[in-house]
């Protein structure tokens, strides 16, 4: 009984104690500066820098429709692609900012694809394999970067691991084992509770790529809003933005809220001002996370009015 409920209450703890320590972090290195000096670097970020950030930030979004394409081919349930745009759009515009991504994602589908004829089953299907195509952009990336690029890992983390060189050795080889168990297995492989499908090689590929591409645009909104104030490569930078981003995903609390900002602050602390990083930051979080909220409340509650007005 006690197991039972350590085991339920093990991931609020950790995401308690993880956000603790996230706002301790940031409260130091906030204790260094004023606001004022925050508020300067805002206005330092060039207007080009701001107009690439939302760019890319919409094209990001609009290979996040990719994950639901390649969802409904793998349900074999196809729907015209504006259908699935705009409940891909809604789905991860919502589910960022709010997190529980598995919950908040999974009623928006459900509330769209069900209207649209799919089954229960066929869109737990599709939420499921979206999920998983999160995790092997996450894989194959991370797995190249932290092998090619090894970045030190900071102490207060406490990790396993001095570098992040034997994390991406590991990610690869699940992503290796991924692939023989799916493409090379006849059947579905059942993992305890999990169960990997069958794909083909193309749809497969096609996981991966379309994940890939997802991380490398989200690693580039930010990265064009420090470029010009950082002397840090892209493949660098995008190591140190994976390993927040793990960070973050892993604590549980919504958008990694605290934690992805204390790893960027510890480990970008070398190449950048702290004052200069933390307005970045809030630029981020607001092109990044909030516009995309605005726009899928926009969309939801557009098609929600449609929808009554049409029923009367």
């Amino acid at each position: 009984m006690v197991k039972q409920r350590l085991t339920r209450w093990f991931p609020s703890i950790l995401s308690v104690l993880l956000f603790g320590l996230s706002v301790w972090v940031i409260n130091q290195e906030l204790s260094r500066y004023n606001l004022r000096e925050v508020g300067k670097s805002l206005a330092t970020i060039p207007p080009s820098s701001l107009l690439w950030a939302i760019a890319l930030t919409a094209l990001n979004y609009g290979v996040l429709t990719g994950y639901d394409g390649l969802g409904t081919i793998y349900a074999r349930h196809l729907l015209p692609y504006r259908k699935i745009a705009f409940t891909a759009i809604i789905s991860y515009g919502i589910s960022n900012i709010v997190g529980f991504a598995l919950l908040s994602s999974s009623a928006i589908r459900y509330r769209f694809y069900r209207t649209w004829g799919l089954s229960a089953l066929t869109i737990a299907q599709l939420v499921a394999f979206c999920n998983l195509t999160f995790w092997l952009g996450l894989f194959a990336m991370g797995g190249l970067i932290f092998v090619l690029e090894p970045l030190a890992i900071p102490s207060l983390l406490h990790l396993p691991f001095a570098s992040v060189r034997p994390l991406g050795a590991i990610f690869l080889l699940v992503m290796l084992l991924y692939l023989v168990a799916t493409v090379l297995g006849g059947q579905p492989l059942r993992l305890g509770r999990w169960i990997l499908p069958h794909l083909s090689v193309k749809l497969a590929v096609a996981q991966i790529i379309v994940a890939s591409l997802d991380w490398c645009l989200a690693a580039a909104v930010f990265y064009v809003l420090i470029s010009d104030v950082v002397s840090l490569s892209y493949p660098a930078f995008f190591g140190i933005y994976l390993l927040g981003q793990i960070a973050g995903v892993v604590s549980n609390i919504p958008g990694g809220l605290g934690v992805f900002e204390t790893v960027m602050l510890l480990l970008l602390s070398r190449f950048i001002a702290s004052s200069k990083l933390l307005g970045a930051l809030l630029i981020y979080r607001g092109i990044y996370y909030f516009l995309p909220l605005f726009a899928a409340l926009l969309l939801l509650g557009g098609y929600e009015l449609r929808q009554r007005l049409s029923s009367r």
